[in-house]
Order: structure tokens, then C-alpha cells, then sequence
């Protein structure tokens, strides 16, 4: 590992609005974000593979008076999703550093208000459907943590992702609230407020268009 990586994962250990393995709240977050992070008692939204956090720390400023809570794996890009906390001096941003798949660890059925999943790896391989965070395991855990009928929104420049999760959802019966294949040119875009991730700019200025749909259990 190089020393600029270990300097940023030294950085994140400081910071006590990271959650991660090693650090005390790791093992009994679960019930507790509104007391023991956010020290209110206001609704709970997560970006989920949130990568450098652009909505996380966006929608904080937007909504002071919600809670948002970035979920990644990957260290190196939370710490970037840091830097803009601590510069903007943000009191209501978090991050959870674990894998998608084990969030009903650290979250109990219904501490979830809203759930946003910006751009995520689009998994092309049929061997890798389970993996798309649109499958039906990964709606199963979203379902049990987010409060009843809680809002869902999906955003993916990959066609055929945007495809299989609108077949998947209304397979699963979901209750769809609007569907997009063109964000920019539709009235959903206010939805969003100018936040734009690093790779939605990379694709959208090579010609791809942003699919957006939201959606409730």
C-alpha cells in the first residue's frame, strides 16, 4: 500500500464521523446514529456505495435538518468524501465504511428514511446480477431497514442497469413513483439539485444520457 493511501486511511481513523473497523462505535452503531453520531433526532438518508460521498455532503448542505450517512467499502474515496466535511464544517454528513450487503448490521429495521443509490457499478455480467445493487437481495435488505413506505431513488447512466431494475422492481411489486431515461430533459431534475457525481460528468460529456427513477415498498 502506498504512503499516500496510509495517510488517508490515518486521516479517516481521526475522524470520528467515519465509522469503520477498529474504531469503538463499529460494533454497536446499529440503533444508535441519531445519539451517538448525529446527536438529533432528524430522518436518516443514505447514499449507498456513495464512493467520494458527492451526495452525501451535497444533500447535507441542501437539508440541514437531515441526517445523510455515505456507505462504501472503499477508504481512500470516503476520505475525499471527508475533506469536503470538514471544510464546509458539516454536522449532519457521515460515512459507513462496509460492504453494501452487510447493512442490516449496522442499521435497525426502519432507522432508514430515504435511501439514494447514485451511479453504481453496473455489474454487465449475467454471472454478476446478484451483485447489481437493484437485485431482489439487495431490495430485501433496503425494504427491512428503511421505514415504511420511505423513499428509494435510483440513478445510472447504464442503459441496460436502468432496464433490469425497472423489470426487477415491478416484478417485485414496488410501488414506482416516476421513471427516466433522460433526467436533463425531464421535470425530475430539481430531484437532484445541480449535484453531479465525478463519473456522471465523465459520461454524460461522452454522450450518455441519466436514467432516474424513485420508487417506495
Amino acid at each position: 500500500m502506498g504512503r499516500h493511501k496510509l495517510k488517508k486511511f490515518a486521516q479517516n481513523k481521526e475522524r470520528a464521523y467515519i465509522i469503520e473497523e477498529g474504531k469503538p462505535l463499529y460494533d454497536n452503531i446499529k440503533g444508535n446514529w441519531r445519539k451517538e453520531v448525529f446527536k438529533n433526532d432528524n430522518p436518516i438518508v443514505l447514499e449507498l456505495a456513495c464512493g467520494r460521498g458527492e451526495y452525501t455532503t451535497g444533500l447535507a448542505q441542501v437539508y440541514p435538518d437531515r441526517n445523510f450517512i455515505g456507505v462504501d467499502i472503499k477508504g481512500d474515496r470516503i476520505w475525499k468524501g471527508g475533506n469536503v466535511v470538514d471544510e464546509k464544517g458539516l454536522t449532519n454528513a457521515a460515512f459507513l465504511r462496509i460492504h453494501i450487503q452487510n447493512l442490516a448490521n449496522y442499521f435497525e429495521a426502519g432507522e432508514v428514511d430515504e435511501i439514494w443509490i447514485v451511479h453504481p457499478d453496473p455489474r454487465p455480467k449475467d454471472r454478476d446480477a446478484k451483485r447489481r445493487m437493484t437485485h431482489p437481495r439487495f431490495l430485501n435488505i433496503y425494504k427491512e431497514l428503511i421505514k415504511e413506505g420511505g423513499l428509494i431513488r435510483f440513478k445510472t447512466d447504464s442503459k441496460e442497469l436502468f432496464e433490469y431494475s425497472v423489470e426487477t422492481l415491478v416484478q417485485e411489486k414496488v410501488q414506482l413513483e416516476a421513471v427516466t431515461f433522460d433526467l436533463y430533459e425531464s421535470d425530475l431534475m430539481d430531484d437532484h439539485h445541480g449535484i453531479v457525481t465525478r463519473y456522471e460528468k465523465q459520461f454524460t460529456e461522452l454522450g450518455h444520457k441519466v436514467h432516474y427513477l424513485k420508487f417506495r415498498f
